[in-house]
């Protein structure tokens, strides 16, 4: 039977942009919670992170996307330091080549920002997060104790946590590489941030975020964790992250941010209308997907499973594409890639019928 999500009890403006304007890290209903049940300190927190994500909804809606287009083929990142405000992107910081600053913040998003564009770059050939030598940049201490990560269309923006629930969203190189692919998915397949094609755009957050982690590592699959944001939590909240590939619904389990809510299998896929209708909590099941086909792969994530999903991401998913277009997509390429009824075509077509897609 389709899960519904129980009611929080907080009365909050929900929109829907079906364009991830911008595209978070830590989902609402963790917010939502926090703010029903932490103290009242955590509760004012999550308020003002959730307003604060409201505000830049409305002005991304307004000012739209700005590009920067240095020369392809140069990897440049540039930090800048928000200093607690809002106004973006702040003051420049460090830029491509300078040495690392003593602020541990802006050393942790330039090195995870290479680190993803390593990942694009020397295992897929992609030339930055448009392909086009995009330059990356970043703004960091944004806000006051602002609870969240995020790709805004243009660039990264991070939150320096609260100290109590989040500690700094700089220190997972997932998160990272989980945001900026949200750019990579902008460029390409474009999924609309409503329903299963968000719950993609969602996923494919994931699985490279993790990949990047996982190269970084020089973890095989089997070694990997599978959690992102490993190390976000701070000590004494009940998780090991905010979503677990490998075991869906099993990342926290906490008085104050309540129960992971993400599914494992189609049939407690949630139906109802918050998170633009679970873009958040139902991408745990293409998630699932792709952590049992890269297990079932073995060796190095990234090699194999990992270039199937970047070639349906790039190649051949589009706006609306639901879970079982993307099964249907991601077997096909494997087959392509290597060889119809290979053991690579048939572990991806084993992980879908897993979850339940097909």
């Amino acid at each position: 039977m389709a899960r519904k999500k129980k009611s929080s009890g907080l009365k909050l403006q929900h929109s829907i942009d079906t364009r991830c304007p911008i595209c978070c890290i830590v989902p609402p209903h963790m917010l939502e919670n926090v703010a029903v049940n932490g103290n009242p300190q955590q509760r004012s927190w999550a308020f003002h992170t959730l307003n604060v994500s409201a505000q830049l909804r409305g002005r991304r809606n307004v000012v739209g996307n700005i590009f920067f287009s240095p020369s392809p083929g140069e990897k440049r990142r540039t930090i800048y330091d928000a200093k607690n405000g809002q106004q973006l992107p702040g003051t420049l910081v460090r830029g491509e080549g300078d040495p690392p600053s003593t602020d541990e913040a802006v050393n942790e998003a330039y090195d995870a920002a290479g680190a993803t564009y390593d990942l694009y770059y020397e295992v897929f050939e992609r030339n930055s997060i448009d392909d086009k030598g995009l330059r990356l940049d970043s703004s960091v201490h944004y806000g006051v104790k602002y609870d969240n990560a995020f790709w805004n269309g243009d660039q990264m923006v991070y939150g320096d946590g609260d100290g109590e629930l989040f500690q700094r969203f700089t220190k997972c190189v997932d998160i990272i590489g989980h945001e900026l692919t949200h750019g990579v998915t902008q460029y390409e397949a474009g999924l609309q941030y409503y329903g299963e094609p968000g719950a993609l755009n969602e996923s494919f957050s994931d699985v490279f975020g993790s990949l990047v982690k996982q190269r970084l590592k020089n973890q095989t699959a089997d070694q990997a964790d599978w959690i992102i944001g490993e190390g976000l939590l701070a000590p004494g909240v009940k998780g090991i992250g905010i979503r677990s590939m490998k075991a869906p619904g099993t990342a926290y389990d906490d008085p104050v941010l309540g129960k992971d809510p993400q599914p494992a299998h189609m049939r407690d896929k949630y139906t109802g209308w918050e998170d633009n209708a679970g873009v958040h909590i139902n991408s745990g099941i293409p998630n699932y997907a792709f952590y049992l086909a890269a297990m079932e792969i073995g060796g190095y994530a990234w090699e194999k499973a990992g270039k199937i999903w970047y070639i349906a991401l790039r190649d051949r998913l589009r706006n609306q594409a639901q879970f079982k277009t993307a099964a249907n997509v991601t077997i096909q390429v494997a087959g392509e890639l290597y060889g119809t009824d290979s053991p690579e075509q048939r572990a991806v077509q084993n992980a879908w019928q897993k979850v339940g897609v097909i």
